[in-house]
């Protein structure tokens, strides 16, 4: 008698566990009375890993899209949100293993606005800005490990403009650099790493114009005592 029943309710699970997958089945990958995608669709790799999971209304992607790798269903390797009534869409790429590497808002397949970059352990590696025509435009940062600034600078309508500085580890001022229309253009400061000063002068369209100070310990120093230091320096080098 116990044998029956239990013959009896693994059958019942096993109708009402296919019964309930065809249903799921019918209400997924389905088109409205116009044969616009709507509703839940899932698509899958032909290795029948899933490809995307993601939601339509009158053929148009709503909400979250997850975008998955052919060889793993475990992460997902991109994450697109759509926006209502917008052509803008906030996504996010991420490792096989689940971990961010960017994240931006696209519009009609360009960059536009803020976007992030990050390193394999999740911090933030560096961050740029687009125009509306995804070109680079505003302030561009790119950052250490441990979060102190590598460089700044600055874009407009896709050049490097005005003054792009540069940094040790330490947090100390190794370059700054005046560009104009993408090239250096104006004063130009390099530094020793420990923050003196150590060559100035002008770019002019990218070449060195007029006359350059060069310094030695921080004090300006004459070419004749640049020349010497410059040679003592590639001597001792040659003889390591």
């Amino acid at each position: 008698m116990i044998h029956i029943k239990k013959v009896t309710f693994l059958f019942s699970f096993f109708v009402c566990f296919f019964v309930a997958q065809k249903i799921d089945a019918q209400n997924i990958n389905r088109y409205d009375k116009n044969k616009q995608r709507t509703g839940v669709w899932k698509k899958y790799h032909p290795n029948k890993r899933i490809r995307y999971t993601g939601q339509f209304k009158e053929g148009k992607e709503i909400g979250v899209f997850k975008f998955y790798d052919i060889t793993s269903s475990e992460h997902p390797v991109a994450i697109k949100t759509f926006f209502d009534n917008s052509d803008s869409l906030f996504v996010q790429f991420f490792t096989l293993k689940g971990q961010i590497k960017t994240e931006g808002i696209l519009n009609k397949r360009s960059r536009v606005g803020n976007w992030k970059y990050f390193y394999p352990d999740g911090t933030l590696m560096s961050e740029e800005n687009y125009n509306e025509n995804g070109k680079l435009h505003g302030n561009h940062l790119v950052y250490y490990p441990d979060g102190k600034i590598t460089s700044f600078s600055t874009y407009e309508n896709g050049l490097l403009e005005d003054i792009a500085s540069k940094f040790s580890s330490d947090g100390v001022l190794i370059e700054e650099i005046t560009y104009h229309k993408g090239v250096p253009h104006g004063l130009a400061k390099y530094f020793e790493l420990n923050g003196n000063l150590k060559e100035s002068g002008n770019y002019n369209n990218g070449k060195r114009v007029g006359k350059w100070n060069f310094y030695l310990d921080g004090e300006e120093a004459s070419d004749t005592e640049v020349l010497k230091s410059k040679t003592s320096y590639n001597r001792k080098k040659n003889e390591q």
